[in-house]
């Protein structure tokens, strides 16, 4: 019998390949005197070539799958690796200190890399400190035969094994070669879960130990359908699996069928399905899967991507390119929400106890006003091209609501007094995932034009609970009657008001909460572009009047969130079963 791990399901699928270790290598050495220098350098010129090899390797990869702007960065690390006034002063140290290549790299290396970080009034050369430190850990990965791991230089079938997966890590990931990906930590709302989801790539998370217990090579089987992890399979189990992965290929096929249909109930009541993204990229996932607008846009990845803050031109490009993209269906575009676990190399942000608690997203936009205004100039130019939504988030107060329609009021008219054309329809609202502002909907219904509620934070500010802590996981339960309670009050406040309420979190597309979100009367759900056929079948089954009794016992009568579990499952089954 083989050994299996069981992690959390992230983004459904069966995959069976062979192990790719995504660590990081052992790169530590010993200062080592040399007699032969002639020879050393030989050994250190063979390193630069390797290295050349490598990152030609990798830009033409990236050049392919992600394009030219991004391909840019390895143009600049093989300017590095050309550049004699690194590489000679390397091999001037081994000549003159008869030290082993790798001292005179790590040396030279941590000198360029101050002279460079040290320049705060060149933003350019700021940038090729992180260059040279780069180029020089591929170089010495060389020098000591290891092998550096690179997501982006992987060409055939794997199944990637991480402790854990940055956005980066995850958005190189080609899913022609890419079947699965398994890692240590992290939940159904980790970024890497939320990016595997979009890239229809299976993947299962949490599993705490994956990486002690396989190694490269090592076949495994991925069932990111029921989160286990089969290693070293047996022939029998492989072919269960098999038919595991096309039975659900089948039923893939079923849901594509639904493409072009309408978004409505069995009584015929109508609902938005909407599609999250974080580039233009993703348009395409969200057309291919009939999605009816994007409901939640993350520019914070137009940062994250960027050496540099993006200027207004560029981020109009990517905004115009979107809303162009969609044909007049509603885009609703998130204002830019860096902190907590999302950093920018060039934004020097405090140390905090609680970043998750602290400094960002709105709060930096209302402290860093140049920045904030030139995000939505940006959008304001681009709103012409489209039917543009614009919401802000981690909204706590009305006084911040009101701080930040403020600056967007007076940056729209410095625009209209340029001569500019905006669109006169621009919708402006909020995100509400701080439980202050969900107790709190009914004042904001009144000046927002619409809501739509961020789960994912939402639950774990609810319950006291980091979502990304295994330890604590058991408290992250969008099913518990408080978090119902709270997402009733907003969508209730939200109607009395004549105004809409969508949902951006992860729990839109969950399947055993959108009976729950139907019945209390959401009128969007956005979610990862691949959940959104899945949850168009579902929803076709299911009566709007029933779900609305359903909701309204599962907040007035359930106690716990297994309770509400127990009560939807009966409800779905029962649904299923007379369609």
């Amino acid at each position: 019998m083989a050994n299996r791990l069981t992690g959390i399901a992230a983004s459904d699928g069966v995959a069976i390949a062979p192990v790719y270790l995504l660590t990081e290598p052992d790169l530590s050495f010993e200062t080592v005197t040399v007699e032969d220098t002639a020879a050393e350098i030989a050994r250190f010129e063979q390193a630069i070539a390797q290295t050349t090899e490598e990152i030609t390797a990798i830009r033409d990869i990236a050049l392919e799958s992600l394009g030219a702007e991004e391909a840019q960065v390895f143009e600049a690390h093989l300017l590095v690796v050309a550049d004699p006034e690194f590489t000679d002063q390397v091999k001037g140290q081994v000549e003159s200190d008869k030290v082993n290549a790798e001292t005179a790299l790590k040396n030279v290396s941590d000198m360029f890399i101050q002279i460079f970080a040290s320049m705060e009034d060149n933003p350019y050369m700021q940038e090729r400190a992180a260059d040279i430190k780069d180029v020089s850990e591929r170089m010495l990965a060389a020098l000591l035969g290891v092998k550096l791991p690179s997501p982006a230089t992987i060409s055939e079938e794997v199944i990637v094994i991480a402790h854990d997966l940055t956005p980066s890590d995850t958005a190189q990931l080609n899913k022609k070669y890419v079947k699965a990906f398994v890692t240590n930590i992290g939940g159904r709302t980790s970024h890497s879960a939320i990016m595997a989801r979009s890239l229809e790539i299976p993947a299962i998370v949490g599993t705490k130990e994956i990486t002690s217990v396989v190694k490269d090579g090592d076949l495994i089987i991925v069932d990111a359908l029921d989160g286990e992890v089969i290693l070293n399979p047996t022939e029998d189990e492989i072919k269960t699996y098999e038919a595991k992965g096309a039975g659900y290929a089948e039923q893939k096929a079923e849901w594509a069928k639904l493409v072009e249909a309408e978004s409505v109930t069995k009584d015929g009541k109508h609902v938005e399905l909407a599609a999250n993204i974080g580039t233009p990229k993703d348009v395409v996932g969200v057309l291919e899967n009939g999605a009816d607008g994007v409901g939640l846009y993350r520019t914070e990845f137009l940062y994250m991507d960027s050496a540099d803050f993006p200027t207004e031109d560029e981020q109009y490009e990517a905004y115009k390119a979107v809303l162009e993209s969609m044909n007049g269906k509603g885009v609703v575009v998130r204002t830019m929400d860096i902190g907590g676990d999302k950093e920018l190399p060039y934004l020097q942000l405090p140390e905090e106890m609680n970043p998750f608690l602290g400094y960002r997203a709105i709060r930096i936009s209302l402290d860093k006003t140049d920045m904030f205004k030139t995000q939505l100039r940006a959008l304001l130019r681009a709103s012409v091209h489209g039917d543009l939504r614009i919401m802000f988030p981690m909204i706590a107060t009305l006084q911040e609501f009101r701080s930040a329609k403020k600056i967007y009021d007076e940056t729209k008219a410095e625009l209209i007094s340029e001569g500019v054309s905006v669109s006169e329809t621009i919708q402006v609202g909020i995100m509400v995932e701080i439980p202050a502002a969900a107790v709190l909907a009914k004042q904001f219904a009144k000046e927002v034009d619409f809501f739509s509620i961020g789960t994912n934070d939402l639950i774990q500010y609810t319950m006291a609970a980091d979502r990304m802590n295994e330890r604590v996981s058991y408290l992250y339960q969008p099913y518990n009657p408080s978090i119902l309670t709270l997402i009733k009050n907003v969508i209730d406040a939200s109607h009395a008001e004549g105004k809409w309420t969508g949902m951006c979190g992860e729990m839109a597309g969950d399947q055993t909460a959108v009976p729950l979100l139907l019945g209390m009367g959401l009128d969007e759900f956005s979610m990862s572009a691949t959940s959104i056929l899945r949850t168009r079948s579902l929803i076709s089954k299911l009566d709007s009047n029933e779900m609305a009794a359903l909701a309204d016992k599962a907040i007035n009568e359930c106690a716990t969130a297994e309770e509400v579990v127990e009560l939807v499952e009966e409800a779905v089954r029962k649904a299923t079963e007379e369609a």
